[in-house]
């Protein structure tokens, strides 16, 4: 159980799923499991490496398991920050909440939530983004009447 744990947290790290073979470095200040409650987690300095540009930091990382031990849902929490390649395109992103959802492929960054594909230089603002990545829908959210923001180049011709 606690080597799937491992193995989870390699997944919560770059919120894609597929892990390549790179070199995955997992660090924090202490580790949690719990079998029978489902759960997993990393507490403190949480720094989460694959490769040369992938990573994931925050302060707690906690992973939520099924009857079966299959991973139902991942958080990062507090002061999470992310970089990652996908797809030849590097992103980063940062939130007070970043969770993921392997069945539905559902990302979601919550409080000062914030987006960014480095190469385009678009940016997304908001309290709350969310990316469904099966359905291809993509939903920004702010609240207190704040609107959303969003920043991109418009090129000329």
């Amino acid at each position: 159980m606690v080597l799937q744990i491992v193995k989870s947290f390699i997944v919560v790290a770059f919120f894609y799923g597929v892990v390549s073979a790179n070199q995955v470095e997992v660090s924090a200040d202490s580790f949690y499991a719990d079998e029978k409650v489902g759960l997993g987690e990393l507490v403190g300095n949480v720094l989460i490496k694959k490769g040369k540009s992938d990573t994931l930091t925050a302060n707690r990382v906690k992973i939520y398991f099924d009857k079966n031990r299959k991973p139902q849902k991942y958080e990062a929490i507090s002061d999470a920050k992310f970089s990652i390649l996908l797809d030849g395109k590097k992103y980063n992103g940062s939130g007070d909440l970043l969770t993921y959802e392997p069945k539905g492929q559902i990302y979601t960054l919550k409080g000062s939530a914030f987006l960014h594909e480095v190469d385009s230089d678009k940016k997304i603002f908001g309290d709350e983004i969310i990316v469904d990545q099966l359905k291809g829908v993509y939903s920004v959210k702010s609240k207190d009447k704040k609107p959303v923001k969003f920043i991109f180049q418009v090129e000329d011709k």
